[in-house]
């Protein structure tokens, strides 16, 4: 257990707040004036996190803080006093209560950590969701209209691997997928290549949390924040008005754009995905095993 300078702490935990309220800030602004986003409002509406949770810095398995922090900590879930006096990750209350989602999740990232990345779905997954229905943001118009929309996911072949990305295809879209994803055939398809596993780091980071260090929580958010404004960017709505460009995957140039992008986020996923195994790795080991690695 390392004991952190209590002044590096704050400044960690004050780092924390300020990076985040970039998003956070807006989103709250946006939601006392009951005005929807539909690119930013899906990493707190699809994502459960509490934005006032996504604020709190933890200083993560294997270390712990004294002074104001510690104090403001004993009042969060899964915090105890140490025998040392300072204050850090219960590891024994927290594997009694997350031990099994937690072996859960790293089996999952291990398995998508160790499959080859798939760049040929386009982000089609958008499209395949309003196929022959009407589109899932009202307020948002098609930019080649709902028979433009159909006619591309008909002259394309469908390769969604994502479990939450294809169980929200329309019900003539589905049929049309290469794979039929299942929560249980969740780990066996899961890829570093798709955009959705990328965002969903976020989701398992603050899962983990307060396992995680508020630094690898925020890479994670910050990588879903990217991911998210290229699948709608990449998308069949017209986002003009609230500043985004189109990536047209329906010509070659579009195609590439995308695929291009997704590479260098499948990198940036696989470094995260490593340090998420790093923390999972370190709550699971049995008691009185060294630290890993």
């Amino acid at each position: 257990m390392t004991v952190l300078d209590p002044a590096d702490a704050a400044a960690r935990a004050a780092a924390h707040r300020d990076r985040l309220l970039t998003w956070v800030g807006p989103h709250l602004e946006r939601r006392q004036r009951h005005e929807a986003h539909p690119v930013l409002d899906f990493l707190f509406t699809y994502y459960s996190e509490q934005p006032a949770r996504l604020l709190r810095w933890h200083a993560g398995v294997g270390q712990s803080v004294t002074g104001e922090l510690a104090e403001e900590r004993l009042g969060w879930p899964l915090y105890a006093r140490l025998p040392d006096g300072s204050v850090g990750l219960d590891v024994d209350a927290f594997r009694a209560k997350r031990g099994t989602s937690a072996g859960w999740v790293a089996g999952l990232l291990g398995a998508t950590a160790g499959r080859a990345g798939q760049f040929g779905c386009f982000g089609l997954h958008e499209w395949a969701m309003v196929h022959r229905a009407a589109p899932r943001h009202d307020a948002v118009p098609l930019r080649l209209g709902s028979v433009g929309t159909d006619a591309v996911v008909e002259s394309h072949r469908l390769q969604c691997t994502h479990i939450d990305a294809y169980r929200f295809f329309t019900p003539t879209a589905a049929p049309r997928n290469a794979l039929t994803p299942t929560r249980d055939t969740q780990a066996e398809l899961e890829q570093p290549g798709c955009l959705h596993a990328g965002m969903d780091l976020y989701k398992w980071a603050y899962k983990l949390a307060p396992a995680v260090p508020g630094e690898l929580l925020a890479d994670c958010f910050e990588l879903a924040v990217d991911i998210r404004v290229l699948d709608m960017r990449a998308s069949p709505y017209d986002l003009a008005d609230h500043g985004y460009d189109p990536v047209p995957i329906e010509t070659a140039a579009g195609k590439a754009e995308y695929a291009s992008a997704q590479r260098a986020f499948a990198a940036r996923g696989q470094a995260l995905r490593a340090r998420l195994l790093a923390v999972c790795d370190a709550v699971l080991a049995p008691a009185g095993a060294p630290a890993p690695g």
